[in-house]
C-alpha cells in the first residue's frame, strides 16, 4: 500500500501576465504578477500541492492558457492545519 505524504508547496513562474482571478481554477494557489526592471512581466503561482497529478493538472492548465513556464520548484511540505 502506497503511503499517503503530505501536501508540497509549489513555485511556479509563467512568462507573462496572469490575472489572480484563475487562482480557483488552477488549484487554489496564490498568483503574484511581477514586473521586472528589465523585460517582461511574469507571474508567480504558488500553494501547496496535493500530489503530482496535481502538480501535473495544474502544469497542463497553465499549457493550454498557452503560457511559457520558466520554472518549477517545490519548496517544502505544506503545514498541518491543527
Amino acid at each position: 500500500m502506497k503511503r499517503q505524504l503530505a501536501p508540497q508547496v509549489y513555485r511556479i513562474r509563467v512568462q507573462g501576465h496572469l490575472d489572480p482571478g484563475w487562482s480557483k481554477w488552477l488549484g487554489d494557489m496564490t498568483i503574484v504578477c511581477e514586473q521586472p526592471a528589465e523585460g517582461s512581466p511574469c507571474t508567480v503561482l504558488a500553494g501547496p500541492v496535493t500530489d503530482q497529478t496535481a502538480l501535473r493538472g495544474i502544469l497542463t492548465r497553465l499549457w493550454d492558457l498557452n503560457l511559457d513556464i520558466i520554472s518549477v520548484n517545490r519548496i517544502g511540505k505544506a503545514r498541518e492545519e491543527r
